[in-house]
């Protein structure tokens, strides 16, 4: 069974960590503006002090694909490629008028 990716967890922590609290203030009978504006606040102080380790997992997950060594090869690249190659091999060069 494959394990959840990093991101799924962070986003969905991020995510409880605004829902909670702006639900909670909701219920108090907060104006909604003010609600979303604290629940936000809220959130992006929890999750920068409390969710280190899926962030930083999160980004060197991010590093790491942006910088491969070696490019991801798919399935049909060398069809794209030839298909690319025969078009403009057969388009009539543009001779002089």
């Amino acid at each position: 069974m494959k394990s959840v990716p990093v991101w799924i967890w962070y986003t969905a922590l991020r995510v409880v960590l605004f829902a909670v609290p702006l639900a909670v203030l909701l219920a108090a009978g907060v104006d909604p503006w003010v609600s979303a504006a604290v629940a936000a606040l809220f959130g992006l102080s929890a999750s920068l002090i409390f969710l280190r380790r899926p962030r930083e997992a999160m980004s060197s997950d991010l590093y790491a694909a942006r910088h491969r060594e070696k490019p991801v090869v798919r399935s049909d690249d060398q069809e794209e490629d030839a298909a690319v190659e025969q078009r403009t091999a057969h388009r009539p060069t543009d001779a002089a008028e």
